[in-house]
């Protein structure tokens, strides 16, 4: 393969050249960083990348023995954290975050960071476009990340997700998202949203990178992998109470979705979740509500000026709603889990859709998150 085309490896495909010493990282990446000065102008990805800092640390780490090397290796110190605000412009973190330790920790190279939202927490997109075509939104809040990933210019992107930052943005960029269940892995050094919802995800081209990921941060059913052949397995397709909303796209994938598992032997079952769930989407806006009201307060009353509207409604609206209400909701939320529970432990997987429909035109929003939310403060497992 040129040189030129190694940018379009996956993670695990790299992993397996450099094993065999057939791949120096340093192509690798030198491969990456002429993807990203052909294509960022057009995909406006990054909010920070040392180009040169980055090839210094691929020859490092070309230079450590095989039987040393981290089971990421080759996937730059002191990176800016900005969070897409002025308040933090020119903050340099002196610690990573856990999951960024971990990462480095097992030999990952970190090419840089991509571009949010504001605080990863509102709707207004960060001036990043879709990959496949730049008129049309990538999502978000982790919208570079997917825009990253989508466009070759790195094979694994990070990202958060309070309602649907890492699903909506993958499934808008056509490439594989998974936010695993919440507390899985520790939020420690981030900045919070919401205690309850955010959720850090991985997002990448193959399922191979993903699963490798889960790997490294020690993600486990409960119960232990087994063998699912397509004629012996059992799938629901849930719509939930937001299905009026979705778009032609939308419904003809799931449709799509469902005749391929038939065709292929496995049964496949349209399920209605109990009139219960109707409401699900409107208690997590008011958990999300009240948590980013607290997480916000410190920007709110410090740098007001510095911060957007929205932003400063979410922390003004403190106290949208009673404690007693606020418990209420976590209480309801809490009570719908076994109910799920009992659904999913019919099936072999429960099929929902990611998006409302395709990408929205138009870069200035991330698109509806509708279709996430529900899943989102179950804290189930997306794929």
């Amino acid at each position: 393969m040129a040189s030129l085309d190694l940018y379009a490896l996956t993670a695990s495909e790299v992993q397996r050249q450099i094993r065999s010493n057939s791949l120096l990282l340093e192509d690798y990446i030198e491969s990456l960083l002429a993807r990203y000065r052909t294509r960022d102008k057009d995909v406006n990805a990054w909010a920070f990348i040392a180009p040169e800092k980055v090839l210094e640390q691929a020859r490092q780490l070309d230079q450590i023995p095989p039987e040393q090397r981290g089971r990421l290796h080759g996937f730059v110190v002191d990176l800016p954290t900005g969070h897409n605000s002025p308040v933090y412009a020119s903050d340099g973190p002196l610690m990573d975050a856990s999951t960024v330790a971990i990462l480095r920790r097992n030999g990952a190279l970190i090419m840089g960071k991509t571009r949010t939202t504001e605080f990863a927490a509102t709707t207004v997109g960060p001036g990043t476009k879709n990959p496949h075509d730049p008129s049309r939104s990538p999502g978000g809040s982790s919208s570079g990340s997917g825009a990253a990933v989508a466009d070759q210019q790195i094979p694994i992107g990070l990202g958060t997700q309070t309602v649907g930052s890492v699903i909506r943005p993958s499934s808008f960029n056509g490439i594989y998202g998974l936010k695993p269940t919440w507390n899985a892995i520790s939020a420690e050094g981030q900045k919070v949203s919401s205690v309850t919802l955010d959720t850090f995800g991985f997002m990448a081209r193959s399922i191979g990178d993903l699963q490798g990921l889960a790997d490294i941060f020690s993600l486990r059913d409960d119960e232990p992998p087994r063998t699912i052949h397509l004629n012996e397995a059992k799938f629901a397709v849930v719509k939930t109470a937001v299905w009026p909303k979705a778009g032609p796209g939308t419904v003809a994938a799931i449709e799509r979705a469902a005749q391929l598992l038939r065709n292929a032997g496995a049964l496949v079952e349209e399920v209605t979740l109990p009139s219960e769930f109707d409401n699900l989407l409107s208690l997590q806006n008011q958990v999300l509500q009240a948590e980013a009201g607290v997480a916000f307060y410190r920007e709110y009353n410090t740098a007001r000026d510095q911060i957007s509207d929205k932003l400063a409604d979410m922390a003004r609206n403190i106290d949208t709603c009673s404690k007693k209400e606020f418990l209420r909701a976590f209480d309801t939320i809490a009570a719908l889990r076994p109910q799920i529970d009992y659904i999913a432990d019919q099936y072999t997987a429960i099929i929902t859709p990611s998006s409302v429909d395709a990408a929205p035109v138009g870069i200035e929003w991330t698109g509806s998150s509708d279709f996430n939310g529900i899943w989102t403060v179950r804290v189930a497992k997306l794929f």
